[in-house]
C-alpha cells in the first residue's frame, strides 16, 4: 500500500457511523418532461379523481377527498394587496420607485450615512420606518414583528424569521479577516496552497462583493460562532412558537472557522473527479452522475497500475453489502468510501491533475483547527436538535461554490440523521449552477437507498456575477449557466425530477423560493398534472417580506403552503440588508414595474370605492 499520510480524517470523514445501504430502486429518466402548454390559471387544481397518499380507489371505505383548492390569480390586485393598508400601499409605491432611480441605490450606503449625520438618529430612524426599513424590515425584535406574522397567519403566509443584522466592515478588514480564517497553519509554515479554486485570493477576499441578496459573514473566533449559534437558536424558538411546520435558516459560514469549509470542499470535488477520470478511463464519457458506472475488475486494475493499491488490498473496498453487488460501481457507492470507511481513506492517494504526482486525499491539520471542525460540527447537530424538538424545519442557505460541496455534504449528513421520519433538514440548491441537475439527482437517489426523507429548497442563486469574475481572475471554468434562461430551464427541470419524486414516494419535500411568476405558475401546473395537493405540505413557497405580494398573498389565500422571509433587527444594524434589497428590486425592474401597477389599481380601486381609509379586513 503507498504511503500513509499524517491526516485528520475523522475531522471530515467520520461524521457518521457506517450505513447499510437499502436495496436500489430502479432509476428513471433523467430527462424531465417538457413543459406543457399553459392551461387557464383556473384549470390549476389536482383532479378529482387523484387518491391521496396510502389510499386506493379500490378500498371498500374510502376518507372523502380535500376539495380542490381555489384558482390563483396572480394579476387580481385586490386579491394580492387585501392585507394591506393604503399607507402600505403608498408606501410601496414610493420604496419601488425609488429603487428604480439608478444614482439613488448605486450611493445608497453613503447617502444613508449622510442622512444620518444631517437628521439625527431619531429623525433618521423615523423616515426610514416610514420607507425602506418599514416595507423590507418587520421591526427590530422578536416581539416587535409579533403583529406582522399574525396579520399574515391570517390570509395564509407563514413566516421565516431572519434576524438580519450585520457586521459593518470596510473591505480591508473584510479581506484580512478572510485571509486569517481561510489560511491553515500547514499553508502559513510551508507555503504550500490548495487548488486555486479552494485558496483564498485577496482580490475576492470581501465576499460581499458583487452580492444583492444574501447575508455574509466573516469569521473572528470561536466566541463569535457561538453568538451566531444563540441567534439561529432564538429564530428557532420564535418560528416554532409562530405557526405550525415553520421554517428557519442558517449559515454555515457562521458557524465556524471557513479553512474547514474550503478543505472539505477540496477533498470531495478531487475524490468525484477521480471518479469520472476513472470513467474515462473505461470509456464512460458525458453520461448523467448516476449513468457513469465503474466496472469493478477494470477499476482494481486502474487502481493498481497508478499504484494506489494493489488489487489484493482494494479486493475488501468493494466487497459485502454495500459495492460491487452487481459488479459495478456508480458514484454513490465511491463516495461512501471516504464516507464510513475512514481507516480507507486514510490511506488514500489521488493523482494530482497539475503536476500528476500522487498526493494524499486528505490534509493535516493542528490540534487547534481539529477542534474548531469538531466544534463547527456541534453548533450544527444543536440547531438540528432544537428544530426538530421545536417542529421547525432547518433550511441551510448555499454559499459560494468554493465552499458549497463541504457544507452540502455536511448538511446530508444531518438529513441522514434527522430526516427519518419526515424532512426536517432542508439542502439550498443553486440552479444557476451547471451541475444542480447531478447534485439533485445524487441526493435523491442516496435518500431512496437509505430511506430518509429528502428535504430541499430551490433558488436561481445569489452569487452569479462574483462567482463568474473569480472563476476568470483566478483560472478555472465557469461554475454559472451561461444564461438567465438557461439557469430557468435548469430550475425546472430540477424542481420537475422533485415534484416526480414526491408523486412516487411522498418522502421529498421541495421549498420553491422564488420571485419569478413563470417558475410558480410550472410548479401549480406540475402539481396538478401529478396529483399532489397544497393539503399535504409537500411543496412550499418563499418570498421576502416587501417584495412580490402578488404571487404570495394569492398562493395563500388559495391554500397553496407559502413563506415570506421576515428579517428583523435595529435599523442601524441592518442598513447593509436595506441596500441590498434596493439594488435587487433595481436589477429586476419589470417584476418591479408589474408590482407598481398593481399596486396603483388597488389605490385607485379603493378611492373610488370610498374604502381608502378602510383598514384590512382577514378573509
Amino acid at each position: 500500500m503507498a504511503r500513509r499520510c499524517r491526516s485528520s480524517g475523522g475531522a471530515f470523514l467520520a461524521v457518521r457511523a457506517a450505513q447499510t445501504f437499502a436495496p436500489r430502486s430502479c432509476l428513471r429518466s433523467a430527462t424531465a418532461a417538457a413543459p406543457a402548454p399553459e392551461p387557464p390559471l383556473a384549470a390549476l387544481a389536482p383532479p378529482l379523481a387523484a387518491a391521496p397518499p396510502g389510499v386506493h380507489l379500490r378500498d371498500s371505505q374510502q376518507p372523502p377527498l380535500p376539495p380542490p383548492p381555489r384558482a390563483v390569480d396572480f394579476a387580481d390586485a385586490r386579491e394580492a394587496f387585501r392585507s394591506k393598508s393604503s399607507g402600505e400601499l403608498a408606501r410601496g409605491l414610493l420604496v419601488l420607485g425609488l429603487c428604480s432611480l439608478e444614482p439613488l441605490v448605486e450611493h445608497g450606503n453613503k447617502l444613508m450615512s449622510l442622512s444620518q449625520k444631517l437628521l439625527g438618529q431619531r429623525l433618521f430612524e423615523k423616515l426610514m420606518k416610514l420607507t425602506f426599513y418599514g416595507q423590507f424590515v418587520a421591526g427590530e425584535d422578536q416581539d416587535a414583528i409579533k403583529p406582522l406574522i399574525r396579520r399574515n397567519r391570517a390570509y395564509g403566509v407563514g413566516s421565516v424569521l431572519d434576524y438580519s443584522v450585520e457586521e459593518d466592515l470596510t473591505t480591508e478588514e473584510a479581506e484580512k479577516k478572510e485571509l486569517d480564517s481561510c489560511t491553515s497553519a500547514f499553508e502559513k509554515e510551508t507555503g504550500k496552497q490548495r487548488e486555486k479554486r479552494y485558496s483564498v485570493h485577496r482580490k475576492f477576499g470581501d465576499r460581499r462583493d458583487g452580492v444583492i441578496s444574501a447575508r455574509t459573514y466573516f469569521y473572528a473566533d470561536e466566541a463569535k460562532c457561538d453568538r451566531h449559534m444563540d441567534t439561529f437558536l432564538r429564530c428557532i424558538e420564535a418560528s416554532g412558537g409562530s405557526s405550525e411546520d415553520g421554517f428557519s435558516a442558517i449559515k454555515l459560514t457562521a458557524l465556524g472557522r471557513p479553512q474547514f469549509l474550503l478543505q472539505f470542499s477540496e477533498v470531495l470535488v478531487k475524490w468525484r473527479r477521480f471518479f469520472h477520470q476513472l470513467a474515462a478511463e473505461q470509456g464512460k464519457v458525458g453520461l448523467a452522475a448516476l449513468e457513469t458506472k465503474l466496472e469493478v475488475e477494470k477499476l482494481q486494475e486502474a487502481l493498481a497500475k497508478l499504484g494506489i493499491a494493489t488489487k489484493a488490498e482494494s479486493q475488501h473496498w468493494f466487497t459485502g453489502e454495500k459495492l460491487g453487488m452487481s459488479g459495478t460501481v456508480d458514484l454513490l457507492d465511491w463516495n461512501s468510501l471516504i464516507d464510513s470507511r475512514t481507516e480507507i481513506s486514510k490511506l488514500l492517494l489521488i493523482p494530482n491533475i497539475e503536476t500528476g504526482q500522487l498526493e494524499p486525499l486528505l490534509s493535516s491539520f493542528t490540534e487547534e483547527e481539529e477542534q474548531q471542525m469538531k466544534r463547527m460540527l456541534q453548533r450544527m447537530d444543536v440547531l438540528a436538535k432544537k428544530a426538530v424538538e421545536m417542529g421547525v424545519r432547518l433550511m441551510v442557505d448555499a454559499e459560494q461554490t468554493y465552499f458549497q460541496p463541504a457544507i452540502s455534504r455536511l448538511t446530508l449528513e444531518m438529513q441522514r440523521k434527522f430526516n427519518q421520519e419526515k424532512a426536517a433538514i432542508f439542502n439550498t440548491f443553486q440552479c444557476y449552477l451547471k451541475n444542480a441537475y447531478d447534485n439533485v439527482t445524487v441526493d435523491v437517489e442516496l435518500s431512496r437507498r437509505e430511506g430518509w426523507h429528502f428535504g430541499a429548497k430551490l433558488v436561481r442563486g445569489a452569487y452569479m456575477e462574483q462567482e463568474r469574475s473569480r472563476a476568470a481572475e483566478v483560472g478555472y471554468e465557469d461554475p454559472i449557466n451561461p444564461t438567465y434562461k438557461k439557469t430557468s430551464e435548469m430550475y425546472h427541470r430540477c424542481l420537475d425530477y422533485i415534484l416526480e419524486e414526491i408523486r412516487h414516494s411522498r418522502n421529498a419535500n421541495v421549498m420553491v423560493a422564488s420571485h419569478n411568476k413563470d417558475t410558480v405558475k410550472f410548479t401549480l401546473r406540475r402539481m396538478a398534472d401529478l396529483g399532489i395537493h397544497p393539503s399535504e405540505n409537500k411543496i412550499s413557497f418563499g418570498q421576502l417580506l416587501g417584495m412580490c405580494d402578488q404571487i404570495t398573498f394569492p398562493l395563500g389565500q388559495a391554500g397553496f403552503p407559502v413563506y415570506k422571509y421576515v428579517p428583523y433587527g435595529p435599523v442601524n444594524e441592518v442598513l447593509p440588508y436595506l441596500s441590498r434589497r434596493a439594488q435587487e428590486n433595481r436589477g429586476f425592474m419589470a417584476r418591479a414595474k408589474e408590482e407598481q401597477e398593481l399596486l396603483w389599481i388597488e389605490l385607485k380601486r379603493r378611492l373610488f370605492a370610498g374604502t381608502l381609509l378602510s383598514a384590512p379586513s382577514p378573509p
